[in-house]
């Protein structure tokens, strides 16, 4: 597949459920540089002139189609930041796959800081996909920061499914998004930690126009001595409606800090936010082991069935 090695092969599988060369447009990144583009007639991937990433131009009315836009680092010490801007014409219905594997065997850190904006136009529909991978047996750390900017125009649908479940020891996400009148995001997170890991995810929503919406669900397992902070705030600026949820399971040591916001500004502003965390309970374990499931594969199973 487009001259790439079995690990950076392996990473897109990973990351992007890419076996083979994607239909459709896509720009594929490996250890900083271009390793592969396609454009269609309506969606056309240029690249910055500084080199720091690229623009990608959706035309109006584009539905169908999809954009692949992977980054995989297999060499250990690479360090970069990329900008990445979707500028989605009015009236498209588009699925984005990104996503960033790191595969680290080497004795200094790497690192992906990952900037994407998104300008979805009015009627617009849009999922957004992004996971992130961590693999190899070096001592240098495995490090994304991503952010995400949404700025959506009136009636826009933007679902965004993040997932984070193996191998990154260190990732600060943070995502804003603004939505004018009767626009809607949708936002699934899924993140699994363990060993010394730390994970940080912020979210930013200024609901700014009269019926939109915001729905931020976090799912998430914290095991060994791991460590996680979860940060919502909704911003209620017009008559509106917003909700956050916290779920989580806590491991052995781990440990989870869940910190609401809830910014009401309009009179007319409906907003929510529920939060669980605790330990799998002892009723599900027993149930399990007595089909014959020891203990650590009910806990597995367990914890596959709450993330998916």
């Amino acid at each position: 597949m487009l001259g790439l090695d079995d690990i950076s092969k392996m990473i897109l599988n990973e990351v992007a459920d890419i076996t083979d060369e994607p239909q459709g447009a896509y720009n594929f990144r490996v250890n900083s540089g271009l390793a592969g583009r396609n454009t269609t007639e309506n969606i056309n991937i240029v690249s910055k002139e500084n080199g720091s990433g690229i623009d990608i131009f959706i035309k109006p009315d584009t539905k169908g189609e999809n954009v692949h836009i992977p980054v995989v680092i297999s060499e250990s010490g690479v360090k970069e930041k990329v900008y990445n801007d979707f500028f989605i014409g009015d009236n498209c219905d588009v699925t984005i796959v990104a996503g960033c594997g790191i595969d680290n065997c080497g004795a200094h850190d790497s690192q992906h800081d990952g900037i994407h904006r998104f300008y979805v136009g009015k009627n617009s529909r849009i999922k957004y996909v992004e996971k992130h991978y961590g693999s190899g047996n070096g001592e240098g750390k495995r490090i994304l920061n991503p952010v995400t900017e949404v700025y959506m125009e009136e009636n826009g649908v933007m679902e965004m499914e993040m997932e984070q479940i193996k191998g990154v020891d260190s990732t600060d996400r943070m995502t804003i998004a603004e939505l004018k009148a009767g626009a809607k995001l949708l936002i699934k997170e899924r993140l699994m930690t363990h060993g010394s890991q730390t994970a940080v995810s912020g979210y930013k929503v200024s609901l700014n126009g009269e019926g939109s919406t915001a729905d931020v669900v976090s799912r998430s397992v914290a095991r060994d001595t791991s460590e996680q902070t979860f940060n919502a705030c909704i911003a209620g600026n017009a008559p509106c409606s917003g909700h956050t949820e916290c779920d989580s399971i806590i491991m052995d040591s781990g440990k989870i800090l869940a910190i609401p916001s809830l910014e009401a500004n309009n009179v007319d502003a409906m907003l929510v936010h529920e939060a669980a965390i605790g330990k799998i309970a002892g009723d599900q374990l027993i149930k399990l082991m007595t089909l014959g499931l020891t203990e650590a594969e009910a806990e597995q199973q367990i914890i596959n069935g709450f993330l998916s």
